[in-house]
């Protein structure tokens, strides 16, 4: 959502393979700079969500017959 996006400081985007292996790590500073330090935390937080997305998926598939 630009609405949202734009309002935000960072817009980053990041897809991961089920592996973990990286496939697109796209960031921009909507307003201010960031540093090579936040830009590791967001990473980090991103592959945290991603990984907890792929276990709900994993659940999910199972579970249907």
């Amino acid at each position: 959502c630009y609405r949202e996006d734009s309002q935000a400081d960072t817009d980053m985007n990041v897809v991961m393979t089920a592996d973990g292996q990286l496939v697109e790590i796209q960031a921009t500073a909507e307003g201010q700079s960031f540093s090579r330090s936040e830009a590791s935390q967001m990473l980090e937080l991103a592959w945290s969500g991603i990984e907890k997305l792929l276990s709900h998926q994993s659940t999910a598939i199972s579970a249907t017959p």
